[in-house]
């Protein structure tokens, strides 16, 4: 713009903002009729809204993560290292699954598939996804859009799956991971974590809820301990193999023993056969000894590794129903419906003074 438009700067003055700020108030004044029907008409939509939208349940479930506390390692690692097995460096509280990456395993899409193809309830042909397609009314609509009319069933085997059930099976977890399953801590300073499911079924998001913790658990305990728990198995087949080796060179032993009272002293030969074979049962009693000590340190360092998953309070019937009020949606609308005709009307005024 060039200063012939503009010869000085405009000075500022509250008078006038407030001068105009007073004739938008009497001018709304004016069409006070109108937006009181507009008013009207938006509490009529907030009626409808409250009425049409469908009544929801939340499941809260809180459970707290406790990760073991590794003692002795140097120890451990030095008596087993006798024996070959890699028992150092698990004593460690950090990991993939530490802290925070809790919460991202509630939410991962392994776990809510394996919860959503869990039985539903004692009927073991029913799972926890055909109960959510049915209550969503999902899978009549799939199956009149998809499958021929015939509705969309989610059995536990997914080695039958189709191409379309391994598809909607997607669009169900990625529903409930966006917009029904909440996980998150109460307390950032503290271990606790709290889970919460909103569904339209109230029975629904209670079992899904307990489930989905359940399935966690399982699989959380299982990668943590995985290490420990294959040097506790190798541990334990070595150990039972070498107690077959003993038993039957016992047996060995006895068997020459019984010879020896019946022998032929010309023949003096004998004698070291027998002590070949008791240095042989020593030998192996000893390595024995040893593999049953390593065995019993190895189960003791799995359960002191084995973290806590511990649920403290768990979702209850009946279940918090979530329904949106009509007083509050008839206020609501009211003032949208209000504000928005404000805004009309001194636009549409703003804009026959800038034509005029």
């Amino acid at each position: 713009m060039s200063k012939e438009t503009y010869p000085y700067e405009p000075e500022f003055s509250f008078k006038q903002i407030f001068q105009k700020r007073k004739g938008d108030i009497v001018y709304l004044w004016q069409k006070r009729i109108e937006i009181s029907a507009l008013s009207i008409l938006g509490a009529c939509i907030g009626i409808a809204y409250a009425w049409y939208k469908p009544v929801t349940y939340t499941s809260r479930l809180s459970f707290v993560v406790e990760e073991a506390k590794g003692g002795g390692g140097s120890l451990i690692s030095g008596l087993a290292g006798q024996l070959g097995f890699d028992i150092g460096g698990m004593s460690g509280t950090g990991g993939v699954l530490a802290g925070d990456n809790v919460q991202q395993l509630l939410r991962s899409t392994r776990m809510i598939k394996n919860t959503l193809l869990t039985p539903f309830d004692d009927k073991k042909d029913i799972t926890i996804a055909d109960e959510y397609a049915r209550t969503a009314k999902l899978s009549e609509a799939w199956g009149d859009k998809y499958n021929n009319g015939i509705p969309v069933t989610f059995p536990k085997n997914t080695e039958t799956y189709t191409r379309l059930q391994d598809s909607l099976i997607q669009v169900i977890i990625k529903r409930i991971s966006d917009k029904e399953l909440a996980v998150g801590k109460p307390d950032k300073k503290l271990s606790f974590f709290e889970a919460t499911v909103t569904m339209h079924n109230e029975k629904l998001a209670q079992v899904f809820t307990t489930r989905l913790i359940h399935e966690a658990t399982r699989f959380y305990i299982e990668t943590k301990t995985k290490r420990q728990r294959n040097n506790v198995n190798r541990l334990q087949l070595r150990a039972d193999s070498i107690e077959i080796l003993l038993n039957r060179k016992t047996y060995i032993e006895n068997a020459a023993n019984d010879i020896m009272l019946d022998k032929n002293p010309a023949y003096i030969t004998q004698n070291v056969a027998i002590e070949l074979k008791q240095r042989d049962k020593g030998v192996l009693q000893s390595v024995y000894g040893e593999i049953v000590k390593n065995l019993e340190i190895s189960r003791t360092m799995l359960l002191q590794e084995t973290p806590t998953f511990q649920i403290v309070d768990e979702p209850e019937l009946p279940l918090k129903k979530n329904r949106t009020g009509y007083l509050m949606s008839i206020i609501y609308g009211m003032m949208a419906a209000g504000a928005a005709g404000c805004v009309y009307f001194l636009v549409m005024r703003a804009k026959v003074e800038t034509e005029g």
